[in-house]
C-alpha cells in the first residue's frame, strides 16, 4: 500500500439506559482513552453532535474539543460533524478560534446540515432554511477567520464591521470539512470547505466531491476523510463480535428511527446482530484482515484520513481499548 494514511477515532459519548454509567466517569474514561491513543500513534479524533437524545449523545462537542485540546499535544481534534444550522456562525467562529489556540493550531471544524426535526424545533430553527443557514454560516466563518473587518448582508446574517479577536493559530483559520450523505454535501464541501468527510459506503459521495472540485477548477489538493462504520481489530474476532454486536445493533436501530422520522434512510431495517456482519456494518476482524479492508476502502474512495466509530454505545471503554492497542500495533504501521 503506497498511500500513507492518518488514523482517527470517532466519538458520540452515548450512554444508553440499559448499560448506564456515571456520565462523569464515562466522559473521563473517554478522554483518558483519547490521550492514550495519541501516545500509541493515532492522529486525530472526531466528535459528533446530536441533541435531546435519551442516551445522552453528546450535544456540546466544542467544550469536549477544548477539554481534549488541553489534555493532548499533537492529536488533531475535529468535529465530525457539528450541525452548523443549529448554531450562530459568529459564535462558532469565536469558539473554534479559542479551541484552536488551546490546541496550538490542531483544531479542525467539520460541519453538517442536520436532519432531525425535533432538534430544529426545540432550538427554534426553521429546518427548511438549513441549506441557506449552512452556506451563509460557512461563508461568515471563513470571512471572520481571515482577520479582516467583516460587513455582511445575507438572508440570515447581517454584520457591520465585525472583526474577530483573538484569531485562530493558523492564517485563515482551521481546516473546514463538510459531511453528509445527500449529493449536496460533497458539492458543498468542494465549494465552501477544504475537504469532504463521510463514512461507510461513500464511493458515490467521493466521486461527486472530486468531480465538483474539478468542475470548479480549484488549485488546492482535494481532501477526503472516511472509513468503515465499524472496523475493530481483534485477536479473537468472533468473541469480540459477540460482545460488541448488541451495542452496535442498538446504535443502528436508533439511527434508523431518527432517519425514518426525517423521511430518510441510510441502513436497511435490521432485526438481529447477524445482519450487522452480513451488511458490512460491523467488522470484527484480525489485524491482517483489517489492513486488507482498509486498503480496499482507500482504493475505492481516495481517502487520506481514515476513522471509524470507537466505543460501541454502552460497551466498556476499557474493553475496546484493548482492540485499539492491537490496531495501533498491527494495522496503523502497515500504512506508514
Amino acid at each position: 500500500m503506497s498511500k500513507k494514511l492518518q488514523f482517527g477515532l470517532w466519538y458520540s459519548f452515548r450512554n444508553p439506559n440499559q448499560w448506564f454509567a456515571s456520565p462523569t466517569e464515562l466522559y473521563a474514561k473517554h478522554i483518558e482513552q483519547i490521550v492514550r491513543c495519541e501516545q500509541i500513534g493515532y492522529n486525530d479524533v472526531w466528535l459528533t453532535e446530536h441533541h435531546f437524545c435519551e442516551d445522552g449523545h453528546a450535544p456540546s462537542i466544542l467544550p469536549l474539543a477544548a477539554a481534549i485540546a488541553v489534555k493532548t499535544k499533537v492529536l488533531k481534534i475535529g468535529t465530525g460533524v457539528l450541525l452548523l444550522p443549529l448554531h450562530n456562525a459568529v459564535r462558532i467562529a469565536e469558539d473554534s478560534a479559542t479551541i484552536d489556540i488551546l490546541a496550538g493550531g490542531r483544531f479542525e471544524l467539520g460541519v453538517g446540515i442536520g436532519y432531525r426535526p425535533e432538534e430544529f424545533t426545540a432550538l427554534g430553527v426553521d429546518i427548511t432554511k438549513r441549506a441557506e443557514l449552512i452556506d451563509e454560516g460557512l461563508d461568515v466563518i471563513k470571512r471572520l477567520w481571515s482577520g479582516d473587518a467583516v460587513t455582511y448582508a445575507g438572508k440570515h446574517y447581517q454584520l457591520n464591521n465585525v472583526k474577530l479577536s483573538p484569531l485562530p493559530v493558523k492564517p485563515q483559520g482551521p481546516p473546514l470539512w463538510v459531511g453528509g450523505f445527500a449529493p449536496a454535501a460533497p458539492k458543498r464541501a468542494a465549494r465552501l470547505a477544504a475537504g469532504y468527510i463521510g463514512t461507510g459506503e461513500m464511493i458515490e459521495q467521493s466521486k461527486i466531491y472530486l468531480d465538483e472540485w474539478d468542475r470548479l477548477n480549484l488549485t488546492e489538493r482535494p481532501r477526503l476523510a472516511g472509513g468503515h462504520f465499524w472496523l475493530v481489530a481483534s485477536k479473537t474476532p468472533d468473541q469480540t463480535y459477540k460482545e460488541i454486536a448488541p451495542h452496535v445493533l442498538y446504535q443502528i436501530k436508533v439511527y434508523n428511527e431518527w432517519l425514518s422520522s426525517a423521511g430518510q434512510a441510510l441502513f436497511p431495517e435490521i432485526s438481529n446482530a447477524h445482519q450487522l456482519k452480513e451488511l458490512g456494518i460491523l467488522n470484527c476482524v484480525s489485524p491482517q484482515h483489517a489492513c486488507d479492508l482498509i486498503g480496499e476502502y482507500v482504493e475505492q474512495t481516495g481517502i487520506e484520513r481514515y476513522y471509524t466509530w470507537t466505543v460501541p454505545p454502552g460497551y466498556a471503554v476499557d474493553r475496546i481499548s484493548e482492540c485499539l492497542e492491537i490496531f495501533a500495533e498491527q494495522v496503523i504501521p502497515h500504512f506508514r
